[in-house]
């Protein structure tokens, strides 16, 4: 694939009940509507450090009078920044959701000599794995370290999110919160909304199979979003008509497209991934696709139903899958800088 850094940019529908378009849209003070935004955050490991540079920027730039929020979902690292965002600006504003989104990620990185050579030492084994290398397998449950790296994860996120707070925060003016996981019981996907994400729904988006063990909630084990949808995107759309979002934001971590042909092991695996963690992602939309096609057939109703534009705010870099447990502070701080960069190229094609 040729590195290219257009920010894409697709069409779909959703379903609007018994009100039009501008029943969808808020009136803001000045009389104007605004166009109500739902922002879908794919998960990805490390690699979402981008996400959280693109939110920092949309928020940034963000115009009350243009734009309404009302609703925003991830699944494993998105999961965290959906939730940064959204606390902050449920609490606060824009600027102390910024704030969460950057002191989060600055908890993650790789802090002292140990941690940075156990970084080091993770990642050279996934880069070595996806070349084909002969390793021993071990199960998270026959070591001690993903205990440790979830305690890590769930201390990080309870320092800068009041969860007891979720619950009375959430409401008809506040935006929907939604994090994905996948029910390993029940073989079903499984997304946590408003008042029921928890701790434990956020470290169940982010549990990788192979590297932390599964995550009890209600009797039943979950682990990472990355099997189910990712990002979630129908819980956006499945609100009350005023809050239908009229444009959908999706920050698309795995790349779409790929030019030339994988040969070599490594970039197999690379494409493979890049693969599997967008299926979720395109069918969802495919079918918001489908439903506008049905109304351009007029096979449904246009008064029943409203267009909600499709935009995906892609990396438009391609980085190894290893990386996606690199912790390194330079490379997540490299991250979150080209999220603002593309942030900023998509509100400048707006």
């Amino acid at each position: 694939m040729s590195e290219s850094d257009d920010v894409g940019a697709e069409t779909g529908t959703v379903s609007d009940g018994d009100t039009d378009r501008a029943a969808a849209t808020v009136a803001t003070d000045g009389g104007t509507e605004a166009t109500n935004v739902a922002i879908a955050c794919q998960g990805g490991g490390s690699h979402t450090a981008f996400t959280a540079g693109v939110l920092q920027h949309l928020l940034e730039e963000w115009d009350d009078d243009e734009y309404e929020l009302v609703g925003i979902s991830g699944t494993s690292g998105g999961a965290y920044n959906a939730l940064a965002a959204w606390f902050g600006i449920v609490t606060g504003d824009r600027a102390k959701a910024i704030g969460i989104l950057d002191s989060i990620w600055d908890d993650l990185a790789t802090d002292g000599f140990s941690d940075r050579l156990m970084n080091q030492w993770v990642t050279s084994l996934s880069r070595m794995e996806s070349a084909g290398v002969p390793l021993p397998s071990v199960s998270p449950y026959q070591i001690p370290g993903p205990e440790v790296g979830k305690e890590r994860i769930t201390e990080t996120l309870e320092r800068h999110i009041d969860f007891d707070s979720i619950p009375d925060l959430c409401g008809t003016d506040a935006p929907e919160l939604v994090v994905g996981t996948v029910d390993i019981n029940a073989g079903e996907f499984e997304t946590f909304t408003n008042e029921d994400v928890t701790p434990e729904a956020v470290l169940a988006s982010a549990a990788v199979p192979n590297l932390f063990e599964a995550v009890e909630i209600h009797g039943h084990l979950h682990w990472d979003g990355l099997f189910s949808q990712n990002p979630p995107i129908n819980a956006l759309m499945s609100v009350p008509p005023a809050r239908k979002p009229d444009e959908l934001w999706v920050v698309q971590i795995n790349p779409q497209e790929f030019e030339g042909e994988p040969e070599t092991l490594d970039v197999i695996a690379d494409r493979r991934n890049e693969l599997s963690g967008n299926i979720s992602l395109n069918q969802e939309l495919n079918f918001i696709e489908q439903v506008n096609a049905w109304i351009d057939e007029g096979y449904l109703p246009e008064s029943e139903f409203s267009h909600t534009d499709i935009h995906r705010i892609e990396m438009g870099k391609r980085f190894h899958c290893a990386t996606k447990v690199d912790r390194d502070r330079d490379f997540l701080d490299e991250l979150m800088k080209l999220g603002h960069e593309r942030a900023s190229e998509f509100l400048a094609g707006k």
